[in-house]
């Protein structure tokens, strides 16, 4: 069952890169719009390290590891939190529920003000996208911890802080892993917007000057970067998954 889930993962996108090869080759498609996937591959593979694609993609996984590890931090905290004190619950939800509609690179302007242009701008932005969904899913993970386990924690007189990594944490691990995968391709989203101004290096800074200068090659290739990792965190975070509820089931 697992190698057959994989089998497909892999295949589904070579069908199509497969397609889109074919559909190149024969002229169905514009080789100036549409290159042929092995020759981005070819670009990807041998651009200099260290240097223009290379040293984009560093600077996008330095702005999301930051700013992904500082939202999903603080929205894990202020989740848990939430979920046992209905007076911070009270406090704090209403400022969630207007605060989270509004799409955070819309105010990438009010952050730059604040934090200037330079890199702290782009992690503040990825910090805040990462935090809501995470802090959402963490509170609603809380949420479904059945209440007999905090009567039995009255009861028998339980610490707080051993109920809480004990009980509430593990009971509401599948729901925050649910708000990390949404975080981080969130994270990936946010950070290509706010490079496509104000930034000198970047996966987004690369896709908006390749299109700016027709560099079709180079600006599909920052296109796959980011869905590829986009997969590879998202495998990642499943493979955490599985390894910390072990209680669940696996097959799923």
């Amino acid at each position: 069952m697992l190698k057959n889930r994989y089998f497909w993962l892999f295949m589904s996108p070579l069908s199509i890169l497969l397609l889109w090869e074919i559909s190149t080759r024969s002229g169905l498609l514009d080789a100036r719009f549409f290159p042929a996937p092995s020759a981005i591959f070819y670009y990807l593979i041998f651009t200099s390290p260290g240097e223009g694609l290379w040293t984009d993609i560093s600077a996008s996984l330095y702005r999301i590891f930051w700013g992904y590890l500082a939202g999903c931090a603080s929205g894990i905290v202020l989740g848990v939190s939430m979920g046992l004190n209905h007076t911070v619950r009270v406090m704090i939800y209403p400022l969630v529920a207007l605060l989270y509609p509004i799409p955070k690179i819309a105010i990438l302007p009010l952050i730059m003000l604040i934090f200037g242009i330079g890199e702290m701008s782009k992690i503040v932005v990825v910090a805040i996208g990462s935090f809501f969904l995470v802090l959402i899913n963490t509170l609603h993970g809380v949420d479904s911890v059945a209440k007999i386990y905090h009567d039995v924690a009255q009861v028998y007189r339980i610490k707080k802080h051993n109920f809480v990594l004990r009980v509430i944490l593990p009971g509401a691990l599948p729901a925050i892993f649910t708000g990390l995968k949404l975080a981080i391709g969130y994270s990936l989203v946010i950070v290509v917007a706010a490079e496509f101004s104000g930034a000198d290096a970047g996966i987004g800074y690369l896709i908006w000057q390749s299109w700016e200068t027709f560099s079709i090659k180079a600006m599909y290739a920052g296109i796959f970067v980011i869905g590829a990792l986009g997969l590879a965190f998202s495998l990642i975070l499943n493979f955490l998954e599985r390894r910390l509820t072990l209680w669940r089931d696996t097959d799923q």
